[in-house]
């Protein structure tokens, strides 16, 4: 199951940059923490990964515990 989204892009002066809105829906599916550190990784033009910095506990892992 995919989420569209849109880019947003922003012009400051010289300087731009470019926003995306991540759905609340996927970050509360992945138990993502307000403030939580995520990095972008390129796979190729087309494809894009959104990793934890610190990867979550598995919550498999704390059931077999």
């Amino acid at each position: 199951m995919g989420h569209k989204i849109k880019i947003q892009r922003v012009e400051r002066g010289k300087t731009k940059s470019y926003y995306v809105n991540f759905p609340a829906a996927l970050a509360e599916a992945a138990q993502i923490e307000k403030g939580e550190e995520l990095e972008w990784l390129v796979e190729d033009k087309n494809t894009f990964l959104l990793r934890r910095v610190k990867p979550a506990k598995s919550a498999r892992k704390a059931k077999d515990a």
